[in-house]
């Protein structure tokens, strides 16, 4: 199992690098230049020259990218422009609200899409099951940053139960968790429902029926145990998506973050802080595929035999 970790750890190496060179290319070649948010009104071209030689713009792209990726490996990530901070530091003092709404968000579409999908499982082609894979689809199709309004709409302003945006108390993440979750909830309870219909037609669970076994022992200690490889692939990968896709939810509900953080840097053309909240949240998602292979490789080893083989 270490070595199998390893071959996966050092595979991501060059992705990495692939990741860094679209990252630094695309934030490049968007139209805006950072330094018009720096010089002041009817400053003159050698001003402006001086601002654009301080932070290196004059160079070409080739040397600022390697001098940028040299940065990155030695752990610095460099410092935002207009913010004039470094840019790990504006990442750390947002990263911990965009982990806790990432973080419940992962845990509601995991709880609420297995309970979802084992019970449409259990009541195949019944009304229950035609109801909730309904309702799957509705919150896999619905974009987040819609439903976030219409969520703010009715449950903050109409009803007043919660309150409309911020982060300064636990329930002005109820909305945001939701939003966020919904999606996710309806792709794992997808996931679930197929993959524990395909798993109770194996021959083991024959064999089971036939021992007298109870339905819903079979169903949850068997059925469902063999079918969450796939679920727990598609969990790990919502870790990185979840945290990426909290961007316009953040935005929606007026919270701090990194989704936040991002729209703001790319409001001001900040390259070095767009590079390393994209960088981030690309990383993010890298883990988030190691950790699935990882967790799907020790759930099933066979899967693990044949990486290696």
């Amino acid at each position: 199992m270490l070595g199998y970790a390893i071959r996966r750890l050092l595979a991501l190496i060059p992705v990495f690098f692939v990741v860094s060179g679209v990252v630094f290319l695309v934030v490049h070649l968007v139209p805006g230049d950072p330094v018009d948010n720096l010089i002041r009104t009817g400053s003159s071209p050698d001003q402006r020259a001086e601002i654009i030689a301080r932070y290196g713009l004059d160079r070409s792209l080739i040397e600022q990218y390697i001098s940028w990726l040299g940065l990155v490996i030695s752990g610095d990530l460099g410092n935002a422009i207009v913010m004039r901070r470094p840019v790990a530091t504006l990442i750390w003092d947002n990263l911990g609200y965009s982990l806790t709404l990432g973080g419940w968000a992962l845990a509601f579409s995991a709880v609420a899409g297995v309970a979802a999908g084992t019970i449409a499982a259990s009541f195949r082609d019944r009304w229950i099951d035609h109801a909730l894979m309904g309702v799957s689809l509705l919150g896999s199709t619905v974009p987040t940053f819609w439903l976030g309004l219409l969520m703010i709409m009715l449950f903050a302003v109409t009803l007043g139960w919660v309150p409309v945006s911020g982060a300064r108390h636990w329930t002005s993440l109820i909305l945001p968790v939701l939003t966020v979750g919904l999606g996710g909830m309806a792709l794992v309870a997808r996931v679930t429902r197929i993959a524990m219909i395909e798993t109770a037609r194996e021959d083991f669970v024959m064999l089971l029926y036939a021992k007298g076994v109870s339905r819903w022992t079979i169903q949850i200690r068997h059925v469902l145990r063999h079918a969450l490889i796939p679920v727990v692939t598609i969990l790990s990968l919502r870790i990185g998506l979840i945290i990426g896709g909290s961007v316009t939810v953040e935005y929606v509900f007026a919270r701090p973050g990194l989704g936040s953080l991002l729209i703001r840097a790319l409001s001001q053309r900040d390259y070095p802080l767009v590079q390393g909240c994209l960088l981030f949240l690309a990383m993010a998602v890298m883990l988030g595929t190691l950790i699935g292979d990882l967790l799907q490789a020790a759930m099933d080893p066979r899967q693990r035999d044949e990486a290696i083989g």
